[in-house]
């Protein structure tokens, strides 16, 4: 057994301070300090007073470090797996572009061939975006090959898929929207014209989710609600992209008040040009210029970000002026509900996976852990005050 002490611990519900959590590869206890003595262990480290949270979880993600989830290379998961834990992040669903749908499925085998086997965080399956969209709505993904939902097309694949994007105005989306959700795929809106009267429908049907909430959606006003106030109506969860660049803060705060926290969950779209210099990158067979922190087309439509998790949590956390507990639920706690993974990750309790974060008032990341074991460490031996005992 080892133990993490001296840490303020985040919990669903508050802070913990000055306690220890006890743990191998699974969370044994989480103790007051002083209660330490009663646990035989091989080692123990000094988290200094610092933040100890559940490991992140990122719903959509398509590439980073140079590295995208349609990438035919053989170890493009394993760069993202390698690269997400000094984010934060512990698990995450590598995310699909719109492009040949031989292309979707060659990803989709890549997904399920490296779930549980890569060496960094965690795949926990695919998010499938596209090509099942509005091509009025499609951002950055390749119009020529959008096509009409049918179930028919990805059921090879419903053990990888966790979450299907759709636009649910198109023929045949009620029928895809039931089968996918009867093989326990989270249906989200996304790349949408619906209107709020198409969006009930298809929440109705099974839908539970929104694909990054206010971008490629069409908007809402007084007399058309739309996706925005169908969410008003429902009991849907949302993605959000904090980086203030998607959204503006003040509509980050207003998607909170329509939701509450419980509702919410941050995300970041990024693509392969996250955690790298800025230049030209490819996404979706396109090519997108990343400058000052956005990733563009040549045409100006914002083409997926170079957002980390740490980063989009420090911004919502001063975005809305939330307790920090509240905010890391939107990349723990919550994430893991919509996967229904909530029994063994998203929240330091025994039994848990011990997937656990520590980082500083500014969210900067300095150790991650996955199931018990050290995959980032920032700081250095002498700064935590690790001992082997």
């Amino acid at each position: 057994m080892k133990a993490i002490y001296n840490a303020k611990i985040i919990t669903t519900l508050g802070v913990l301070e000055k306690h220890a959590v006890v743990y191998s590869d699974k969370i044994i206890a989480v103790v007051p300090d002083t209660a330490l003595a009663a646990y035989t262990l091989t080692d123990r480290m000094n988290a200094g007073g610092h933040y100890l949270a559940p490991g992140f979880i990122d719903l959509h993600i398509h590439g980073c470090a140079g590295a995208d989830t349609m990438d035919e290379a053989g170890n493009t998961l394993e760069v993202m797996s390698q690269n997400l834990p000094q984010t934060g992040v512990t698990a995450f669903l590598p995310t699909t572009m719109t492009m040949k749908f031989e292309l979707v499925t060659a990803a989709l085998e890549r997904v399920r061939a490296k779930m549980g086997h890569c060496p960094g965080a965690e795949i926990l399956g695919c998010h499938f975006e596209g090509p099942f969209i509005n091509a009025d709505y499609k951002g950055a993904q390749d119009a020529q090959y959008i096509t009409t939902p049918s179930f028919t097309k990805i059921a090879d694949f419903a053990d990888v898929i966790k979450i299907a994007t759709i636009a649910p105005e198109l023929p045949g989306s009620l029928a895809f929207i039931r089968e996918a959700v009867e093989n326990n795929i989270v249906v989200s809106i996304g790349h949408s014209a619906a209107t709020y009267e198409q969006a009930l429908a298809a929440i109705a049907a099974g839908t539970s989710h929104v694909t990054h909430m206010f971008n490629a959606i069409a908007s809402s006003n007084h007399r058309r609600p739309g996706v925005l106030g169908a969410i008003l109506d429902s009991g849907v969860t949302c993605e959000l992209i904090a980086d203030n660049i998607h959204v503006h803060p003040a509509s980050q705060r207003l998607l909170y008040r329509l939701t509450g926290g419980e509702r919410l969950i941050l995300i970041t779209d990024a693509m392969r040009a996250c955690l790298m210099p800025d230049g030209y990158y490819e996404l979706g067979g396109q090519l997108v210029n990343v400058a000052d922190s956005t990733a563009q087309l040549d045409n100006g439509v914002i083409a997926g970000s170079v957002l980390t998790l740490d980063k989009a949590v420090a911004n919502f956390r001063k975005t809305s002026g939330l307790a920090l507990h509240e905010v890391v639920n939107m990349v723990t706690i919550n994430p893991a509900r919509k996967l229904r993974l909530e029994n063994c990750k998203g929240s330091i309790v025994p039994g848990n996976q011990a997937d656990m974060v520590i980082f500083d008032e500014a969210i900067t990341i300095l150790e991650t852990i996955i199931k018990g074991r050290t995959v980032y460490r920032r700081w250095t031996h002498a700064d935590c005050d690790c001992q082997r005992v």
